[in-house]
């Protein structure tokens, strides 16, 4: 799934954020970002707005960070870094764009991209992802307010990353074999 390398520069930014400090995380990211863009447009692909998103929202929090001195805490940085990220999501949806759409250009022949299921499906698994990133912010915010215990958060973005790759991975075949049925009916 070419969607997962869009989360990469979020991955390098958990990663580092627990063997290094805050700016490093989001300086890793960044990088990662501008990186991932970058190939994608060396191996001829168009750009995404997930990956475009990662750049601005990395570029600007290191810059921030950087420049005001700002010391964040690891539960405030994580709430800031999935807020932007749940930001970028809405935005595509927003400007009628999911962000999933453009990932399942690549893999799905051009005569169905304006079809009424290609656009469903893409909507859905959009939607999927901004409920699972607000489930992240919510219990990021949470647990900043010290209403619950951090393994709760932990909890939390596991269960709802996992059931959004999941859904994602699932359900345009699900749904594909939903409209069939109803087609034959």
């Amino acid at each position: 799934m070419d969607i997962l390398l869009g989360f990469t520069p979020y991955l390098a930014f958990f990663v580092v954020i627990r063997i290094g400090a805050v700016e490093a995380a989001m300086w890793a990211a960044f990088a990662v970002a501008v990186l991932i863009a970058l190939y994608g447009r060396w191996r001829g692909r168009s750009a995404k707005i997930l990956e475009i998103g990662a750049v601005v929202l990395f570029g600007a929090l290191a810059g921030f960070t950087a420049v005001a001195h700002w010391d964040w805490s690891l539960m405030a940085v994580r709430f800031a870094v999935d807020l932007g990220l749940l930001a970028i999501v809405l935005i595509s949806i927003a400007i009628g764009r999911p962000f999933t759409m453009q990932y399942a250009r690549e893999r799905v022949a051009e005569e169905y991209w304006q079809t009424p299921i290609f656009l469903a499906i893409n909507r859905r698994i959009t939607w999927v992802w901004a409920a699972a990133f607000t489930a992240l912010v919510v219990a990021h915010a949470a647990t900043v307010f010290s209403l619950i215990p951090v393994w709760m958060d932990l909890v939390v973005t596991i269960l709802a990353f996992s059931y959004a790759v999941n859904f994602t991975a699932r359900y345009p075949e699900r749904a594909r074999k939903a409209a069939g049925s109803q087609r034959a009916a």
